[in-house]
Protein backbone atom coordinates (compact mmCIF):
# COMPACT_ATOMS: atom_id res chain seq x y z
CA UNK A 1 0.00 0.00 0.00
CA UNK A 2 3.14 2.24 0.24
CA UNK A 3 4.60 1.65 -2.64
CA UNK A 4 0.90 2.63 -4.07
CA UNK A 5 1.07 6.23 -1.77
CA UNK A 6 3.86 7.01 -3.66
CA UNK A 7 2.46 6.91 -6.91
CA UNK A 8 -0.20 9.04 -5.96
CA UNK A 9 -0.15 12.71 -7.15
CA UNK A 10 -1.30 15.51 -5.61
CA UNK A 11 -3.96 15.53 -8.92
CA UNK A 12 -4.93 12.50 -8.70
CA UNK A 13 -5.69 12.24 -4.94
CA UNK A 14 -7.75 15.55 -5.26
CA UNK A 15 -9.48 13.97 -8.38
CA UNK A 16 -10.56 10.37 -6.62
CA UNK A 17 -11.66 12.87 -3.86
CA UNK A 18 -13.88 14.59 -5.57
CA UNK A 19 -15.68 11.57 -6.87
CA UNK A 20 -16.10 9.83 -3.55
CA UNK A 21 -17.85 13.46 -2.42
CA UNK A 22 -19.66 13.65 -5.58
CA UNK A 23 -21.17 9.80 -4.64
CA UNK A 24 -23.22 11.75 -1.16
CA UNK A 25 -25.50 13.84 -4.09
CA UNK A 26 -28.93 13.65 -3.83
CA UNK A 27 -30.56 10.83 -6.52
CA UNK A 28 -31.88 11.91 -9.25
CA UNK A 29 -35.80 10.78 -9.79
CA UNK A 30 -38.69 11.25 -7.75
CA UNK A 31 -39.03 10.85 -3.97
CA UNK A 32 -41.92 8.50 -2.77
CA UNK A 33 -45.20 10.40 -1.89
CA UNK A 34 -48.43 8.46 -1.12
CA UNK A 35 -51.02 9.37 -3.60
CA UNK A 36 -54.66 10.87 -2.75
CA UNK A 37 -57.34 7.89 -2.39
CA UNK A 38 -60.52 10.15 -0.98
CA UNK A 39 -62.96 7.91 1.40
CA UNK A 40 -65.75 8.61 3.61
CA UNK A 41 -64.16 8.66 6.52
CA UNK A 42 -66.12 6.27 8.47
CA UNK A 43 -68.54 3.06 6.86
CA UNK A 44 -72.20 4.00 6.19
CA UNK A 45 -72.98 0.29 6.30
CA UNK A 46 -71.68 0.80 10.26
CA UNK A 47 -73.93 3.57 11.46
CA UNK A 48 -76.45 1.17 13.41
CA UNK A 49 -74.51 -0.95 14.59
CA UNK A 50 -74.06 -1.04 18.66
CA UNK A 51 -71.13 -0.05 20.73
CA UNK A 52 -68.92 3.22 21.35
CA UNK A 53 -66.61 4.42 18.54
CA UNK A 54 -64.00 2.15 17.31
CA UNK A 55 -60.13 2.73 17.93
CA UNK A 56 -58.51 4.29 14.73
CA UNK A 57 -55.60 2.18 14.97
CA UNK A 58 -55.90 -2.31 14.09
CA UNK A 59 -53.98 -4.98 14.60
CA UNK A 60 -53.89 -8.53 13.31
CA UNK A 61 -54.99 -11.09 16.34
CA UNK A 62 -55.95 -14.29 16.34
CA UNK A 63 -59.45 -13.54 15.26
CA UNK A 64 -60.58 -17.02 15.12
CA UNK A 65 -60.78 -17.91 18.87
CA UNK A 66 -63.29 -15.23 19.18
CA UNK A 67 -65.61 -18.44 17.97
CA UNK A 68 -64.60 -20.31 21.56
CA UNK A 69 -63.93 -23.87 19.59
CA UNK A 70 -61.47 -25.82 20.04
CA UNK A 71 -61.24 -27.62 16.33
CA UNK A 72 -61.66 -24.31 14.76
CA UNK A 73 -58.38 -22.96 16.19
CA UNK A 74 -56.47 -26.11 15.65
CA UNK A 75 -57.58 -26.03 12.11
CA UNK A 76 -56.35 -22.81 11.30
CA UNK A 77 -53.00 -22.98 13.56
CA UNK A 78 -52.43 -26.19 11.61
CA UNK A 79 -53.09 -24.43 8.09
CA UNK A 80 -51.12 -21.84 9.10
CA UNK A 81 -48.11 -24.08 9.28
CA UNK A 82 -48.90 -26.80 6.56
CA UNK A 83 -50.38 -24.91 4.05
CA UNK A 84 -48.24 -24.81 0.93
CA UNK A 85 -49.85 -21.70 -0.80
CA UNK A 86 -48.59 -19.97 2.37
CA UNK A 87 -45.20 -22.41 2.10
CA UNK A 88 -44.91 -20.79 -1.89
CA UNK A 89 -45.07 -17.17 -0.35
CA UNK A 90 -42.89 -17.56 2.61
CA UNK A 91 -40.38 -18.65 0.31
CA UNK A 92 -40.79 -15.67 -2.28
CA UNK A 93 -40.23 -13.56 1.12
CA UNK A 94 -37.15 -15.50 0.93
CA UNK A 95 -35.98 -15.13 -2.37
CA UNK A 96 -36.67 -11.21 -1.86
CA UNK A 97 -34.89 -10.41 0.77
CA UNK A 98 -31.73 -12.18 -1.20
CA UNK A 99 -32.51 -9.44 -3.91
CA UNK A 100 -32.08 -6.96 -1.34
CA UNK A 101 -28.66 -8.25 -0.03
CA UNK A 102 -27.65 -8.67 -3.47
CA UNK A 103 -28.84 -4.66 -4.31
CA UNK A 104 -26.77 -3.89 -1.28
CA UNK A 105 -23.74 -5.03 -1.85
CA UNK A 106 -23.27 -2.89 -4.99
CA UNK A 107 -22.59 -0.28 -2.66
CA UNK A 108 -19.06 -2.63 -1.89
CA UNK A 109 -16.45 -2.61 -4.36
CA UNK A 110 -16.00 -6.35 -5.65
CA UNK A 111 -12.21 -7.67 -5.01
CA UNK A 112 -11.03 -10.74 -7.26
CA UNK A 113 -7.78 -12.72 -7.21
CA UNK A 114 -6.58 -13.64 -10.20
CA UNK A 115 -3.59 -16.04 -10.57
CA UNK A 116 -1.98 -17.87 -13.96
CA UNK A 117 0.93 -19.36 -15.07
CA UNK A 118 1.73 -19.27 -18.72
CA UNK A 119 4.90 -20.75 -21.31
CA UNK A 120 4.75 -19.56 -24.37
CA UNK A 121 8.20 -19.94 -27.42
CA UNK A 122 8.67 -17.22 -30.06
CA UNK A 123 9.02 -18.11 -33.42
CA UNK A 124 12.72 -18.02 -34.89
CA UNK A 125 14.42 -15.19 -36.83
CA UNK A 126 16.89 -14.13 -38.55
CA UNK A 127 19.03 -12.87 -35.84
CA UNK A 128 17.96 -15.25 -33.14
CA UNK A 129 16.97 -18.33 -32.22
CA UNK A 130 13.21 -19.26 -30.63
CA UNK A 131 12.89 -18.31 -26.94
CA UNK A 132 11.06 -20.04 -24.63
CA UNK A 133 9.56 -17.95 -21.85
CA UNK A 134 7.93 -18.52 -18.77
CA UNK A 135 5.33 -16.18 -17.37
CA UNK A 136 3.75 -16.32 -13.57
CA UNK A 137 1.10 -13.80 -12.34
CA UNK A 138 -0.89 -13.59 -8.81
CA UNK A 139 -3.03 -10.13 -8.93
CA UNK A 140 -5.96 -8.57 -6.75
CA UNK A 141 -7.90 -6.29 -8.92
CA UNK A 142 -11.14 -4.84 -7.84
CA UNK A 143 -13.70 -2.49 -9.36
CA UNK A 144 -15.86 0.30 -7.79
CA UNK A 145 -18.73 2.19 -9.13
CA UNK A 146 -19.28 5.70 -7.84
CA UNK A 147 -23.00 5.83 -7.11
CA UNK A 148 -23.00 9.79 -8.43
CA UNK A 149 -26.44 9.95 -9.44
CA UNK A 150 -27.90 7.72 -7.24
CA UNK A 151 -29.06 4.89 -9.55
CA UNK A 152 -27.62 2.10 -6.79
CA UNK A 153 -29.52 3.90 -3.96
CA UNK A 154 -32.76 3.89 -6.29
CA UNK A 155 -31.94 0.22 -7.25
CA UNK A 156 -31.65 -0.46 -3.24
CA UNK A 157 -34.89 1.17 -2.30
CA UNK A 158 -36.86 -0.34 -5.20
CA UNK A 159 -35.38 -3.84 -3.63
CA UNK A 160 -36.01 -3.07 -0.31
CA UNK A 161 -40.02 -2.18 -1.40
CA UNK A 162 -40.60 -5.48 -3.31
CA UNK A 163 -39.23 -7.24 -0.15
CA UNK A 164 -41.52 -5.67 1.65
CA UNK A 165 -44.33 -6.31 -0.67
CA UNK A 166 -43.39 -9.90 -0.45
CA UNK A 167 -43.93 -9.86 3.34
CA UNK A 168 -47.05 -8.13 3.17
CA UNK A 169 -48.47 -10.61 0.32
CA UNK A 170 -47.34 -13.25 2.70
CA UNK A 171 -49.67 -11.80 5.37
CA UNK A 172 -52.07 -11.75 2.67
CA UNK A 173 -52.02 -15.48 2.10
CA UNK A 174 -51.99 -16.06 5.58
CA UNK A 175 -55.17 -13.87 6.10
CA UNK A 176 -56.61 -15.28 2.99
CA UNK A 177 -56.13 -18.81 4.45
CA UNK A 178 -57.23 -18.39 8.00
CA UNK A 179 -60.52 -17.05 6.58
CA UNK A 180 -61.13 -19.79 4.08
CA UNK A 181 -60.03 -22.70 6.78
CA UNK A 182 -62.78 -20.80 8.98
CA UNK A 183 -65.49 -20.25 6.36
CA UNK A 184 -64.95 -24.28 4.97
CA UNK A 185 -65.14 -25.45 8.98
CA UNK A 186 -68.48 -23.10 9.42
CA UNK A 187 -70.22 -24.51 6.09
CA UNK A 188 -69.23 -28.60 7.31
CA UNK A 189 -70.69 -27.19 10.92
CA UNK A 190 -73.44 -26.31 9.00
CA UNK A 191 -73.89 -29.33 7.03
CA UNK A 192 -73.77 -31.00 10.37
CA UNK A 193 -76.98 -29.23 11.47
CA UNK A 194 -78.92 -29.89 8.27
CA UNK A 195 -78.08 -33.48 8.71
CA UNK A 196 -79.08 -33.55 12.34
CA UNK A 197 -82.25 -31.68 11.08
CA UNK A 198 -83.00 -34.49 8.35
CA UNK A 199 -82.17 -37.20 10.53
CA UNK A 200 -85.01 -35.68 13.00
CA UNK A 201 -87.51 -35.74 10.24
CA UNK A 202 -86.73 -38.86 8.87
CA UNK A 203 -87.62 -40.30 12.29
CA UNK A 204 -90.93 -37.85 12.11
CA UNK A 205 -91.79 -39.26 8.56
CA UNK A 206 -91.35 -42.85 9.90
CA UNK A 207 -93.58 -42.17 12.69
CA UNK A 208 -96.05 -40.27 10.74
CA UNK A 209 -96.14 -43.57 8.23
CA UNK A 210 -96.60 -46.15 11.11
CA UNK A 211 -99.91 -44.02 12.04
CA UNK A 212 -101.06 -43.82 8.23
CA UNK A 213 -100.31 -47.66 7.62
CA UNK A 214 -102.23 -48.03 10.63
CA UNK A 215 -105.41 -46.23 9.78
CA UNK A 216 -105.19 -47.58 6.35
CA UNK A 217 -105.17 -51.23 7.32
CA UNK A 218 -108.11 -49.54 9.31
CA UNK A 219 -110.06 -48.88 7.09
CA UNK A 220 -109.94 -45.15 7.75
CA UNK A 221 -108.42 -43.43 5.00
CA UNK A 222 -107.45 -44.11 1.41
CA UNK A 223 -104.24 -46.29 0.82
CA UNK A 224 -103.22 -42.75 -1.43
CA UNK A 225 -102.29 -41.15 2.04
CA UNK A 226 -99.81 -44.26 2.68
CA UNK A 227 -98.13 -43.81 -0.87
CA UNK A 228 -97.59 -39.75 0.01
CA UNK A 229 -96.10 -40.87 3.17
CA UNK A 230 -93.76 -43.03 1.51
CA UNK A 231 -92.79 -40.94 -0.48
CA UNK A 232 -92.42 -38.07 1.73
CA UNK A 233 -89.89 -40.45 3.72
CA UNK A 234 -88.14 -41.15 0.62
CA UNK A 235 -87.47 -37.37 -0.22
CA UNK A 236 -86.12 -36.68 3.82
CA UNK A 237 -83.65 -40.23 3.05
CA UNK A 238 -82.71 -38.43 -0.22
CA UNK A 239 -82.24 -35.14 0.99
CA UNK A 240 -80.07 -37.12 3.52
CA UNK A 241 -77.43 -38.71 1.23
CA UNK A 242 -77.16 -35.21 -0.75
CA UNK A 243 -76.26 -33.77 2.50
CA UNK A 244 -73.79 -36.74 3.45
CA UNK A 245 -72.43 -36.13 0.17
CA UNK A 246 -71.71 -32.35 0.44
CA UNK A 247 -70.38 -32.65 3.86
CA UNK A 248 -67.61 -34.93 2.62
CA UNK A 249 -66.38 -32.82 -0.04
CA UNK A 250 -65.77 -29.88 2.25
CA UNK A 251 -64.51 -31.59 4.67
CA UNK A 252 -61.93 -32.68 1.91
CA UNK A 253 -61.66 -29.08 0.80
CA UNK A 254 -60.55 -28.50 4.48
CA UNK A 255 -58.16 -31.60 4.48
CA UNK A 256 -56.27 -29.26 1.22
CA UNK A 257 -55.93 -26.35 3.13
CA UNK A 258 -54.49 -27.67 6.70
CA UNK A 259 -52.49 -29.60 4.65
CA UNK A 260 -53.46 -33.09 5.93
CA UNK A 261 -54.76 -35.34 3.35
CA UNK A 262 -57.09 -37.91 5.25
CA UNK A 263 -58.50 -35.68 7.53
CA UNK A 264 -61.79 -36.43 9.04
CA UNK A 265 -63.79 -34.16 11.40
CA UNK A 266 -66.12 -35.03 14.13
CA UNK A 267 -69.97 -34.14 13.32
CA UNK A 268 -70.43 -30.80 15.68
CA UNK A 269 -73.54 -28.70 15.85
CA UNK A 270 -73.57 -24.99 14.41
CA UNK A 271 -76.14 -23.59 17.09
CA UNK A 272 -73.12 -24.14 19.76
CA UNK A 273 -70.81 -21.47 18.54
CA UNK A 274 -70.93 -18.26 19.56
CA UNK A 275 -71.47 -15.17 17.63
CA UNK A 276 -68.67 -12.49 18.70
CA UNK A 277 -70.06 -9.39 19.14
CA UNK A 278 -71.43 -7.41 16.60
CA UNK A 279 -68.84 -4.15 15.40
CA UNK A 280 -68.85 -0.92 17.01
CA UNK A 281 -69.96 1.94 15.30
CA UNK A 282 -67.97 4.86 13.75
CA UNK A 283 -65.77 2.35 11.67
CA UNK A 284 -62.90 4.59 10.34
CA UNK A 285 -61.67 3.89 7.11
CA UNK A 286 -58.65 4.19 8.27
CA UNK A 287 -58.60 0.66 9.50
CA UNK A 288 -57.87 -0.06 5.90
CA UNK A 289 -54.28 0.55 6.33
CA UNK A 290 -53.65 -2.25 8.09
CA UNK A 291 -54.46 -4.71 5.55
CA UNK A 292 -51.92 -6.46 4.49
CA UNK A 293 -52.77 -6.31 0.67
CA UNK A 294 -53.20 -2.02 0.50
CA UNK A 295 -49.90 -2.26 2.42
CA UNK A 296 -48.44 -4.78 -0.54
CA UNK A 297 -49.86 -2.22 -3.42
CA UNK A 298 -48.08 0.54 -1.47
CA UNK A 299 -44.60 -1.29 -1.65
CA UNK A 300 -45.05 -1.89 -4.91
CA UNK A 301 -45.91 1.65 -5.54
CA UNK A 302 -42.71 2.75 -3.74
CA UNK A 303 -40.77 0.49 -5.92
CA UNK A 304 -42.24 1.60 -8.95
CA UNK A 305 -41.76 4.72 -8.21
CA UNK A 306 -37.65 4.40 -7.38
CA UNK A 307 -37.13 2.52 -10.64
CA UNK A 308 -37.89 5.93 -12.77
CA UNK A 309 -34.66 7.34 -10.66
CA UNK A 310 -32.89 3.92 -12.33
CA UNK A 311 -33.94 5.00 -15.24
CA UNK A 312 -32.99 8.37 -15.32
CA UNK A 313 -29.28 7.80 -13.91
CA UNK A 314 -28.75 6.09 -17.37
CA UNK A 315 -28.52 9.80 -18.69
CA UNK A 316 -25.59 10.62 -16.90
CA UNK A 317 -22.06 9.14 -16.70
CA UNK A 318 -20.92 6.29 -14.99
CA UNK A 319 -17.58 7.12 -12.96
CA UNK A 320 -15.93 3.58 -11.82
CA UNK A 321 -13.17 3.29 -9.74
CA UNK A 322 -10.72 0.69 -10.36
CA UNK A 323 -7.41 -0.65 -9.15
CA UNK A 324 -5.23 -4.03 -8.98
CA UNK A 325 -2.03 -5.20 -6.99
CA UNK A 326 -0.09 -8.52 -7.89
CA UNK A 327 3.09 -9.36 -8.63
CA UNK A 328 4.28 -10.68 -12.42
CA UNK A 329 7.45 -13.05 -13.25
CA UNK A 330 9.51 -15.51 -14.46
CA UNK A 331 10.17 -17.78 -12.30
CA UNK A 332 7.63 -18.66 -9.85
CA UNK A 333 10.31 -18.50 -6.61
CA UNK A 334 10.53 -14.82 -7.15
CA UNK A 335 6.79 -13.75 -7.79
CA UNK A 336 6.52 -12.64 -4.46
CA UNK A 337 10.11 -10.41 -4.39
CA UNK A 338 9.35 -6.75 -4.07
CA UNK A 339 10.66 -6.50 -8.15
CA UNK A 340 8.06 -8.74 -9.01
CA UNK A 341 5.41 -6.37 -7.85
CA UNK A 342 2.60 -4.57 -10.13
CA UNK A 343 -0.32 -2.13 -9.01
CA UNK A 344 -2.46 0.04 -11.12
CA UNK A 345 -4.92 2.23 -9.66
CA UNK A 346 -7.59 5.22 -11.78
CA UNK A 347 -10.78 5.65 -12.97
CA UNK A 348 -13.35 5.21 -15.46
CA UNK A 349 -15.91 7.80 -17.33
CA UNK A 350 -18.44 6.05 -19.62
CA UNK A 351 -21.33 8.56 -20.80
CA UNK A 352 -24.23 7.84 -23.65
CA UNK A 353 -23.98 10.40 -26.37
CA UNK A 354 -26.51 8.66 -28.84
CA UNK A 355 -29.05 5.59 -28.05
CA UNK A 356 -31.57 6.75 -30.44
CA UNK A 357 -33.92 7.20 -27.57
CA UNK A 358 -33.56 3.94 -25.53
CA UNK A 359 -33.19 6.18 -22.35
CA UNK A 360 -36.11 8.23 -22.91
CA UNK A 361 -38.35 5.39 -23.35
CA UNK A 362 -36.94 3.25 -20.33
CA UNK A 363 -37.98 6.25 -18.54
CA UNK A 364 -41.07 6.31 -20.04
CA UNK A 365 -41.81 2.99 -19.31
CA UNK A 366 -40.88 3.26 -16.02
CA UNK A 367 -43.28 6.21 -15.44
CA UNK A 368 -46.13 4.62 -16.90
CA UNK A 369 -45.62 1.44 -14.50
CA UNK A 370 -45.69 4.18 -11.46
CA UNK A 371 -48.99 5.15 -13.06
CA UNK A 372 -49.76 1.77 -13.20
CA UNK A 373 -49.20 0.88 -9.64
CA UNK A 374 -50.66 3.98 -8.72
CA UNK A 375 -53.86 2.79 -9.90
CA UNK A 376 -53.62 -0.40 -8.59
CA UNK A 377 -53.13 1.20 -5.14
CA UNK A 378 -56.76 3.35 -5.31
CA UNK A 379 -58.82 0.49 -6.62
CA UNK A 380 -57.67 -1.64 -3.99
CA UNK A 381 -58.08 0.67 -1.33
CA UNK A 382 -61.70 1.36 -2.55
CA UNK A 383 -62.08 -2.39 -3.41
CA UNK A 384 -61.12 -2.73 0.40
CA UNK A 385 -63.69 -0.55 1.66
CA UNK A 386 -66.96 -2.21 -0.39
CA UNK A 387 -65.16 -5.06 1.10
CA UNK A 388 -66.04 -3.67 4.60
CA UNK A 389 -69.15 -2.44 3.64
CA UNK A 390 -70.37 -5.55 2.23
CA UNK A 391 -69.50 -7.27 5.85
CA UNK A 392 -71.12 -4.97 7.52
CA UNK A 393 -74.60 -5.05 5.58
CA UNK A 394 -74.43 -9.00 5.57
CA UNK A 395 -73.95 -9.67 8.94
CA UNK A 396 -76.98 -7.11 9.57
CA UNK A 397 -79.24 -8.14 7.40
CA UNK A 398 -78.07 -12.00 8.12
CA UNK A 399 -78.99 -10.94 11.98
CA UNK A 400 -82.03 -9.95 11.20
CA UNK A 401 -83.09 -12.52 9.11
CA UNK A 402 -82.09 -15.17 11.08
CA UNK A 403 -84.27 -13.67 13.81
CA UNK A 404 -87.40 -13.33 11.36
CA UNK A 405 -86.81 -17.08 10.65
CA UNK A 406 -86.83 -18.42 14.22
CA UNK A 407 -89.70 -17.15 14.41
CA UNK A 408 -91.09 -18.76 11.06
CA UNK A 409 -89.44 -21.49 12.67
CA UNK A 410 -91.48 -22.01 15.29
CA UNK A 411 -94.79 -20.68 13.56
CA UNK A 412 -94.15 -23.92 10.87
CA UNK A 413 -93.56 -26.02 14.27
CA UNK A 414 -97.31 -25.38 15.87
CA UNK A 415 -98.98 -25.70 12.21
CA UNK A 416 -97.30 -28.97 11.76
CA UNK A 417 -98.89 -29.63 15.39
CA UNK A 418 -102.04 -28.85 14.19
CA UNK A 419 -102.27 -30.54 11.03
CA UNK A 420 -101.26 -33.97 12.65
CA UNK A 421 -104.47 -33.32 15.60
CA UNK A 422 -106.77 -32.36 12.32
CA UNK A 423 -105.50 -35.05 10.23
CA UNK A 424 -106.29 -37.89 13.13
CA UNK A 425 -109.55 -36.31 13.88
CA UNK A 426 -110.45 -36.96 10.65
CA UNK A 427 -111.31 -32.92 9.86
CA UNK A 428 -108.44 -33.04 7.29
CA UNK A 429 -106.41 -34.76 5.06
CA UNK A 430 -102.40 -35.79 5.12
CA UNK A 431 -101.50 -33.82 1.81
CA UNK A 432 -102.64 -31.05 4.83
CA UNK A 433 -99.75 -32.64 6.79
CA UNK A 434 -97.50 -33.64 4.36
CA UNK A 435 -97.27 -29.60 3.12
CA UNK A 436 -96.96 -28.79 7.12
CA UNK A 437 -93.58 -31.57 7.25
CA UNK A 438 -92.10 -29.77 3.96
CA UNK A 439 -92.44 -26.10 5.63
CA UNK A 440 -90.99 -27.34 8.83
CA UNK A 441 -88.19 -29.03 7.09
CA UNK A 442 -87.52 -26.10 4.70
CA UNK A 443 -87.70 -23.36 7.29
CA UNK A 444 -85.31 -24.96 9.52
CA UNK A 445 -82.84 -25.93 7.00
CA UNK A 446 -83.38 -22.15 5.79
CA UNK A 447 -82.67 -20.82 9.51
CA UNK A 448 -79.51 -22.76 9.38
CA UNK A 449 -77.81 -21.21 6.63
CA UNK A 450 -79.31 -17.97 7.30
CA UNK A 451 -76.96 -18.38 10.56
CA UNK A 452 -74.07 -19.71 8.53
CA UNK A 453 -74.21 -16.80 6.59
CA UNK A 454 -74.29 -14.62 9.49
CA UNK A 455 -71.22 -16.42 10.93
CA UNK A 456 -69.19 -16.40 7.48
CA UNK A 457 -70.29 -12.32 7.11
CA UNK A 458 -68.26 -12.12 10.46
CA UNK A 459 -65.24 -13.94 9.25
CA UNK A 460 -65.69 -11.35 6.01
CA UNK A 461 -65.42 -8.35 7.81
CA UNK A 462 -62.33 -9.88 10.13
CA UNK A 463 -61.23 -10.44 6.93
CA UNK A 464 -62.14 -7.16 5.70
CA UNK A 465 -60.37 -5.59 8.29
CA UNK A 466 -57.17 -7.20 8.13
CA UNK A 467 -57.68 -8.84 11.07
CA UNK A 468 -59.80 -6.53 13.45
CA UNK A 469 -59.18 -3.32 15.41
CA UNK A 470 -57.29 -2.78 18.66
CA UNK A 471 -58.77 -2.18 22.32
CA UNK A 472 -61.32 -3.81 24.10
CA UNK A 473 -64.29 -2.41 21.90
CA UNK A 474 -66.68 -5.32 21.30
CA UNK A 475 -63.43 -7.81 22.01
CA UNK A 476 -62.87 -7.80 18.78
Amino acid sequence: MKCCQQFLTVSHRATILGLLLLSGCAAVGPDYQRPDAPLPTDYPEAAGTAGPAAPAAPMEQRWWTLFHDPALDRLIEQALIDNQDLQLAVSRVAEAEAVVREARAAFYPAIDLAAGDNRSRSAKTATSGPIVQNRHTLTLSTAFELDVWGRLRRANESALAQALASRYARDTVRLSIAGLTANQYLTLRAYDAQLAVTQDTIKSREGSLHIVRNRVEAGLVSPLDLHQSEGSLAAAKAQLASLRQQRALVEHQLALLVGEPGLTISPGDLSQLPLPPPPPSGLPSKLLEARPDVRQTEQELVAANAEIGVAKAAFFPTISLTGSLGAQSPELNDLLSRPANTWSMGWELVTPLFDAGRIVAQVDQATARREQAVAHYRKTVQTAFKEVNDALASLRENANGEQAQAAQVEAAKKTLRLARVRYEAGYSGYLEVLDAERTVNDALLSHIATRQSRLIATVDLFKALGGGWEGDVGQW
